[in-house]
Parts: structure tokens; sequence; C-alpha cells
């Protein structure tokens, strides 16, 4: 149909659904029982979000809806590729998956300060809580390091020296 027999009332815009943390191609999509755990919490809070609408008919309800089926089924993606990975099965004494680290800066204006983070899964990390994504390039630098090993990462557009101080699952 010709587009000069269509109302301006019945064209809908398609909603914006953000993407979830990015899992590159081809990577096992590993989560810590923690973060499934949180994973099975936000599906059931889309679930109920979607349920209790309380939107009447129209154009603002399908978009909310479409929003939050959206994220349902991003979020159902994930769950079909997620694959537990318990940190207390890891190799206790070198950097896995799920490990707590703390490594100092050996150079930089950092040097000599100790930071400390743990390697979880794409949709757990959170740097504000210091968790970072086991495909992280300071991850990546660390994984299969033991206490007092160094590694070599670019950090903030630098190459960086660092040591493993701990590590604790």
């Amino acid at each position: 149909m010709s587009r000069g027999f269509v109302k301006e009332d019945d064209q809908e815009e398609a909603p914006f659904i953000p993407a979830r943390s990015v899992l590159p191609p081809g990577e096992i999509n590993y989560v810590t029982p923690f973060g499934y755990e949180k994973l099975i919490k936000e599906r059931g809070e889309l679930e109920h979000s979607i349920s209790t609408l309380e939107i009447d008919e129209g154009k603002e309800r399908r978009h909310t809806l479409a929003i939050l089926n959206g994220k349902l089924n991003l979020l159902n993606d994930r769950f079909s590729s997620a694959r537990i990975l318990d940190p207390k099965e890891q190799p206790q004494n070198e950097v896995r998956f799920g490990a707590l680290i703390s490594f100092k800066f050996l150079t930089g204006e950092q040097k000599g300060s100790v930071k400390e983070f743990q390697i979880v899964g794409v949709d757990e990390a959170n740097i504000k809580e210091n968790k970072i994504a086991f495909v992280a390039p300071l991850a990546k630098a660390l994984t299969g390091k033991k206490v007092e090993e160094k590694a070599e990462v670019f950090m903030a557009g630098k190459l960086q020296a660092l040591e493993i101080v701990t590590i604790k699952y």
C-alpha cells in the first residue's frame, strides 16, 4: 500500500531495546553461580513487569510491551547459552574464572598501588563492584598466572606491568 494512504498515527517507531553486555562471537557464556542467580532474578522481574503492566491499550502499551519482551528475549538467549562455573572448583593457586585477585602495579602512574577485582561473566561484570568480565583484556592477561607472577597489559593506552599479590576463591 502506498504510504499516502496510511494515517500518521499508524506510523509507530520501533522501540529501542538496549543490548546486553557484549559476548564476543565464539566465546562460551560462563557465569558464576551468583551471576546465574542474578539472571534468574532479572528474568522474574521482567516477567512480573509484563504480567502486571498497568498501561491501558494503545500505542504506549504496545511500545512498553515491545521493550519488555525484547529485553526478555535477549535475556533468554543468555540463559540458553549460560554455562555455570563454580569458582570453588577452579585451581586455587592460579587465576581462573571466578577468582578474586589483587595485583600490584609495577610501572606507570599507579606504580606500587594495589588493586583488587573478581573475574566474572559478562552479565555480572560491574566496575563499581570491582567485577570484570573474563573477556576483558586485564582478565585475559592475568588468567593462568600464580601469586608473584608478572603480566603486561595495555591499560589507559599504556603498557602496564603487574604482579599478582593474592588469589582467592
